[in-house]
């Protein structure tokens, strides 16, 4: 299965807020958090997007942003149907080459405490640096190899 990447555009910001809201719903409801559109998109514009694709076809994306402490991935979202595909992995293996790229120290992302995604996250060599409520704070040391 062949995955590509390409800039997003405020065309994607709809797909973009669906796709999050889909995914992520049940654990702002589990964990007690509102979910607001607005929230989303004012997040959304203000970050770097890339749309996940596949034959043409958007299957997921993640948005970043940076500081001179590491890349922090913001979002990371697959459609349903490309779920244990492969994509979150490919995914995730092009946020950390972007980050060796830039020299960023580490790839930074927090996630649901509950949500499975975290098992991908720790097998690309993320690791757990603390807890908030109901996340969790992961971080690759980018020195670090990859699997």
């Amino acid at each position: 299965m062949t995955f590509q990447l390409r800039p997003a555009t405020t065309e994607d910001l709809a797909f973009s807020r669906h796709l999050t809201c889909q995914n992520m719903l049940g654990y702002y409801i589990h964990h007690d958090l509102l979910w607001q559109d607005e929230a989303f998109d004012v997040a959304w514009l203000a970050r770097e997007n890339w749309l996940i694709l596949r034959d043409d076809r958007p299957t997921g994306f993640f948005s970043l942003s940076r500081d001179a402490r590491a890349l922090y991935v913001r979002e990371l979202q697959i459609a349903e149907a490309f779920q244990r595909q492969g994509a979150g992995s490919w995914a995730i293996d092009q946020v950390i080459g972007m980050a060796r790229q830039q020299r960023r120290p580490a790839l930074r992302l927090t996630v649901f405490e509950n949500n499975p995604a975290k098992h991908l996250y720790e097998r690309k060599g993320l690791r757990v640096q603390g807890e908030d409520e109901c996340f969790l704070r992961m971080q690759l040391d980018i020195g670090t190899p990859v699997l």
